[in-house]
């Protein structure tokens, strides 16, 4: 149930003047993927080059998340669903605080990352879809999750028994099973130069 004896406090700050003070605009990088595809990793390194030149950035990560502020949440569509809710309407504030945010979810429903797109301003989402075969992701399987939910002891296992929706218009793909660390990142770092956000 929602509250309703409340008003927005609007900040004498503005977002505007929080991105000049830091001179870069501020926005959100959403990195979605099936589990193993790379996002965090290559979160924490776009992360890393643009703390390297100088910007001012956070990154969220599914993990560590559920480690505090969504860890009464299981992985029920429905948990997963108000998983990305607050994970997009925190974004939203660390955009109007003039920070680049980076998320690293595998944020499988087309429905939610267009929730989150739609908090913000257009430009200010960018969706990149790390890309890489279940086939690779199994390979790779850096937690021993997919052997556990093939046997059947991990439920609602996105690629497995949980859908994963491939984004149909995400701003990048990166092809994660074909580039190295640094080149992915450098096509990142490209992008947002020429959209001008650094």
């Amino acid at each position: 149930m929602s509250a309703t004896n409340i008003v927005w406090h609007t900040a004498t700050v503005q977002k505007k003047e929080r991105q000049q003070s830091n001179q870069h605009k501020s926005c959100i990088l959403w990195f979605t993927g099936l589990s193993g595809s790379g996002k965090s990793t290559l979160a924490n390194e776009v992360e890393k080059k643009l703390f390297e030149l100088g910007a001012k950035t956070y990154t969220l990560d599914g993990d560590n998340v559920r480690h505090g502020l969504n860890q009464d949440l299981g992985f029920t569509d429905e948990d997963r669903v108000e998983n990305i809710r607050r994970i997009a309407e925190v974004s939203k504030l660390f955009v109007d605080a003039g920070v680049i945010v980076l998320t690293a979810f595998i944020s499988p429903f087309k429905q939610d990352r267009q929730v989150a797109r739609d908090l913000v301003e257009s430009s200010e989402f960018i969706e990149i879809y790390v890309k890489c075969s279940l086939e690779e992701c199994e390979r790779r399987d850096p937690k021993g999750l997919y052997e556990k939910a093939r046997r059947g002891e991990i439920p609602h296992f996105t690629g497995i028994s949980s859908p994963y929706e491939e984004p149909l218009n995400p701003e990048l793909v990166i092809e994660n099973d074909q580039l190295s660390v640094q080149q992915a990142v450098e096509q990142i770092i490209e992008y947002l130069k020429k959209e001008q956000l650094i």
